[in-house]
């Protein structure tokens, strides 16, 4: 029974029919048409394994069916939900996985030269001839060929041309795994950002309501003939005050919302909840411990990775060029048959010697020494850049420390002047000018109290990221 598939039927068919089914006819159809075939299951076909070339990193793990559940926004959200949904909606995040998966079939690509090439050719001829005068003479021609070529030796360009492809497919996957971290640290701050905000709201609302206090003591103190109406005048300011940052600080709030659901995948207008963040305070001990963590950044940053990669593959590219200009050696066997039963073969080594090529393989080599230059630059670059990203984090998350201890001893002492100002006015003691300037303390304390607190922990996660640390365990350890 003869099998066809999609429009390779027709073909086949076609080439049965003219080649007359004879036995050795026919293997070579078969050779033929599983050549043909082949291309229609490439993505599952993978001899050489280069799918499991695209090596998984730290935040791999989020993205998975279970993860990536986008019913989690109908429900309070978490900061690790935040971090998922923001990784896997993320249309870069495919992008980097198609990326790797390119390269990794090009390392496939370069494998493919240590085996030797097979080919089957077949062709049917009709011919027709009518010497002067006679008969018309028709005939059948029909020939088939399998030839194979292995290349032997070519002083390295083979091992040369793979040694780039899989420098390069790490480079892609160490830039991919940056990219996510950076994503993430993006996600976070996106987080905090909203909820800042939202805390900013709640603490107006609470200076609006000790304004509006304040605005009927001074009503009933004008009333009892013992305030001026400049009191009245001054708290109703305040009030005002409070309100409108109130406004400006729920219209801050909106916004941020917005930018996070679309950092998260969503439109903006997508409602969701987020859970409360625990109360944490800084942690001398792991102060003291990231002075030495700049040795450790350049060997955990994946772009550093990437980069050092990259110049590896350039290393490579340059050997490649310099084996272009030599000779190469290759295996050759032809087998074929033609009409009528006549059977021939040849085996035989080719030496193949360039001998001028305008020059070209001069410049070629000088490109890639060149393009090694650029590469090594780079790294330094980089690796200058990351000691300095380290230093600058570091230093952040010292003075954000000390900021956060500083806000509450600032917020405890200015929460007592309020109250024992705001008591003596009450009791028609103290002046409206004392008690509304310990309210506005007050006020700018908790504002700086809140902010930062979360600039806090936002540092943290961007030293990780710094570091090279950022992963799946920062949000169970640091939220």
């Amino acid at each position: 029974m003869f099998l066809c598939f999609n429009s390779y039927c027709a073909i086949s068919k076609w080439v049965v029919y003219f080649l007359g089914l004879s036995v050795l006819n026919l293997k070579v159809v078969f050779l033929v048409y599983i050549t043909m075939m082949l291309p229609l299951n490439a993505l599952a076909f993978d001899p050489y394994g280069t799918n499991d070339l695209v090596e998984s990193g730290p935040l791999d793990k989020i993205i998975d069916v279970e993860r990536c559940d986008t019913n989690k926004i109908n429900f309070p959200l978490a900061l690790a939900d935040v971090v998922d949904l923001a990784l896997c909606n993320n249309p870069q995040t495919r992008s980097l996985w198609a990326s790797a998966r390119y390269q990794a079939a090009l390392v496939g690509v370069s494998t493919a030269a240590y085996l030797p090439t097979l080919t089957a050719t077949a062709a049917v001829s009709n011919n027709q001839t009518q010497p002067s005068g006679q008969p018309v003479i028709t005939s059948l021609s029909q020939t088939a060929n399998l030839s194979a070529s292995y290349l032997l030796y070519d002083f390295g360009g083979r091992s040369a041309s793979l040694e780039s492809a899989k420098q390069l497919l790490l480079a892609v996957n160490f830039a991919r795994d940056a990219t996510l971290q950076s994503n993430y640290l993006l996600a976070v701050q996106a987080y905090y950002t909203l909820l800042s905000a939202r805390a900013s709201v709640e603490s107006f609302k609470v200076d609006e309501v000790t304004a509006k206090e304040s605005l009927s003591a001074a009503l009933a103190r004008y009333q009892a003939g013992v305030a001026t109406p400049v009191d009245r005048l001054q708290a109703q300011t305040t009030l005002s005050q409070a309100t409108l940052s109130r406004i400006r600080s729920e219209g801050d709030v909106k916004s941020a919302q917005g930018n996070l659901a679309n950092i998260m995948g969503f439109d903006a207008t997508q409602t969701f909840t987020l859970q409360a963040v625990s109360e944490q305070t800084p942690d001398p001990v792991a102060e003291k411990e990231i002075g030495r963590l700049i040795a450790d950044a350049r060997l955990k940053r994946p772009d550093l990775a990437a980069a050092d990669a990259q110049l590896k593959a350039a290393e490579a590219q340059v050997d490649l060029s310099k084996a272009s200009g030599r000779p190469s050696i290759t295996l050759g066997a032809i087998a074929g048959i033609s009409n009528p039963d006549i059977q021939s073969s040849s085996l035989g080594v080719t030496l193949s010697i360039p001998l001028f090529s305008g020059y070209r393989t001069t410049y070629q080599v000088r490109a890639s020494q060149a393009q090694v230059e650029s590469r090594i630059a780079d790294r330094d670059r980089l690796s200058s850049q990351i000691a300095l990203d380290v230093w600058k984090a570091y230093q952040s998350m010292l003075t954000n420390s000390q900021a956060l201890r500083s806000a509450d001893d600032l917020v405890t002492t200015a929460t007592q002047s309020e109250k024992m100002i705001s008591g003596r006015y009450k009791a028609g003691v103290g002046n409206i000018l004392d008690t509304l300037t310990a309210q506005s303390s007050l006020a700018n304390a908790r504002q700086q109290r809140v902010s930062a607190f979360y600039n806090f922990l936002f540092s943290r996660f961007a030293l990780a990221q710094a570091i090279g640390e950022l992963d799946l365990t920062q949000i169970n350890s640091k939220n």
